[in-house]
């Protein structure tokens, strides 16, 4: 069994649907599920259960030893929201319980962390564990997943390695994208808002630069489709080496001069494409996606999240290469057509 916590939200919903595509149906799903309005998101999924996440941790110590896989992407995301304890409690806490519980019943665990951990990208966006203590995130959501960045690491160096599940991957996304995302309001991705407002108004407005390095428009982000969040997931729930298979790799290298294969091991991973690109290429191929001419209108960033605004990220996929992951990320082109054409135009 695999369980997906988050199952109701926008990453969520998309992995466990690429899940039972790829033939995982034994599936427990993980949210609060009170909330009608995301019920489209899982209505047709494939599952065993639906586990409200208030009494999640009661139900993982009863049913634990049928659990083979924990995918943890519930969380708090509003980079607009500054009430910590909102965060402690939904992001920092939450998670730290699921890796405890994780390393005491030895399940493996992927846990998303963020790109808003790198803040404004001073030490670059390398996904290196030595450079997780020196980050300095601009808003609460990018700094409680940093601290449980933190939290992880510092836990791992300090115990035994049984105080650790046999598997575990933090996933800093960057800029996701895709269908199922229509109930996160402000926080939505601009492709969504961009087509709601050509249908509405026949134009895009998009945020000005108010630094004088950037043109309007040309602030650049790592645009990653949901799919291929799904799809590294997916990789790594096959492709996990425990602790136990890495010694036993290591004892058969002792012993060949035969290279091994790369071996994907625990530790925080960057997801994104590799590949900035400008928020006027997004609302660009809106349009185009939309048969529509390019028209596109600027606006101020409002005043409250002006000094906390990302102007470039760009992720290093260098690890998560080296580790095994050969397959191509979708083009920013071909990710707009197909949630515009296939999802939001249906």
């Amino acid at each position: 069994m695999i369980v997906v916590t988050g199952a109701a939200g926008f990453i969520g919903s998309v992995v466990a649907g690429e899940l039972n595509q790829k033939g995982y149906n034994d599936l427990t799903l993980v949210d609060d599920f009170s909330k009608k309005e995301k019920e489209r998101n899982y209505i047709d999924l494939k599952y065993k259960a639906l586990v409200d996440r208030n009494v999640f941790f009661d139900w993982f110590k009863e049913n634990h030893e049928e659990v083979d896989f924990v995918v943890h992407l519930g969380a708090r995301t509003d980079t607009t929201e500054f009430d910590w304890n909102v965060f402690q409690k939904l992001n920092v806490d939450y998670t730290e319980t699921m890796f405890a519980l994780c390393a005491e019943y030895q399940i493996p665990l992927v846990y998303a962390s963020s790109a808003a951990t790198y803040g404004n990208g001073e030490l670059g966006y390398d996904d290196s564990h030595e450079v997780v203590e020196k980050l300095q995130p601009l808003n609460p959501y990018g700094r409680s997943k940093n601290e449980v960045d933190k939290w992880i690491l510092k836990h791992v160096e300090t115990q035994n390695t049984a105080s650790e599940p046999p598997f575990w991957a933090g996933l800093k996304f960057f800029n996701v994208y895709g269908p199922n995302e229509y109930h996160k309001g402000r926080m939505a991705s601009v492709i969504f808002h961009s087509f709601n407002q050509i249908n509405a108004t026949g134009k895009v407005k998009l945020f000005r630069s108010h630094r004088p390095d950037f043109k309007d428009g040309q602030q650049l982000r790592d645009f990653i489709y949901v799919k291929d969040i799904a799809s590294v997931i997916i990789f790594m729930i096959d492709n996990k080496t425990t602790r136990q298979q890495d010694n036993k790799t290591l004892s058969m290298e002792a012993h060949s001069s035969q290279p091994t294969a790369h071996s994907l091991k625990s530790g925080i991973y960057n997801l994104g494409t590799g590949k900035a690109r400008s928020f006027y290429d997004l609302a660009a191929n809106t349009f185009k996606a939309m048969g529509k001419d390019v028209n596109i209108e600027f606006i101020d960033i409002p005043e409250d999240i002006r000094d906390k605004y990302q102007y470039f990220t760009e992720a290093n996929m260098t690890k998560l290469r080296e580790a095994g992951y050969d397959k191509e990320f979708t083009s920013l082109e071909d990710g707009v057509a197909d949630y515009v054409k296939n999802y939001l135009m249906n």
